[in-house]
């Protein structure tokens, strides 16, 4: 199984101040929790951290994880940063298990370019992940489907994307995920949702204006 090794150390220090001090030091506090492990508040390397989730497989990278002498299995579980700067503010890791069955979330990224755009048409896509069941060593990079035969008002279903062995998409078979629209459905489309937009922004407006003419006392 492909695996990162991050270096961790275990800290004996908790809350906001502590942690201020590590991150002022260039250092990224975590937790790592999970079945059979004591939740450990740990301290890391935000260059090892960043670097691996802005690899290949982001979220879905697997850790092998030392701490204290020992390694353990670890994925994120949350990542907080700052909206901001985007700095590393604090990351929770959990414990996996190799042979072990989890849910995550993967990529779905399309190939090709579908006949209904080339006659004029809209490839819509209505997910950019699909939830998987499967084991660490079986997470893939992304799902790919190809578009290239779907002509106008064709769809591609959730049953139609082939997964990898011991992969098990969470999704409702019939779930469209792809869809060619026509030109005139693409505008309907817009239309729809520019006018619920306006009615949204209408209703506060309307209800300041209510009380603004209430009488007073």
């Amino acid at each position: 199984m492909e695996t990162t090794t991050l270096q961790a150390e275990v800290r004996d220090s908790r809350g906001k101040g502590p942690a201020r001090r590590l991150r002022a030091q260039g250092k990224v506090p975590a937790v790592f929790y999970g079945q059979g492990v004591e939740p450990t508040p740990l301290t890391l390397s935000p260059k090892e951290l960043e670097k691996a989730l802005r690899g290949e497989r982001g979220r879905n990278v697997v850790f092998k994880l030392s701490v204290g002498g020992k390694d353990e299995l670890a994925m994120v579980k949350d990542v907080n940063t700052d909206p901001v700067s985007q700095e590393l503010l604090h990351v929770d890791l959990y414990r996996v298990f190799e042979d072990k069955v989890l849910e995550v979330d993967v990529p779905l990224r399309t190939q090709g370019r579908a006949q209904g755009v080339v006659q004029g048409g809209v490839l819509n896509v209505t997910r950019r992940a699909l939830p998987v069941r499967t084991t660490p060593a079986n997470i893939p990079v992304s799902i790919d489907i190809d578009v290239t035969p779907l002509n106008l008002k064709d769809t591609i279903s959730v049953e139609h994307v082939e997964l990898p062995e011991g992969v098990e998409c969470m999704l409702p078979p019939k779930l469209t995920l792809a869809i060619v629209l026509e030109p005139r459905k693409v505008t309907e489309v817009a239309e729809e949702e520019a006018a619920a937009t306006a009615e949204g922004e209408a209703a506060p407006a309307a209800a300041a204006e209510g009380e603004a003419a209430k009488p007073e006392g």
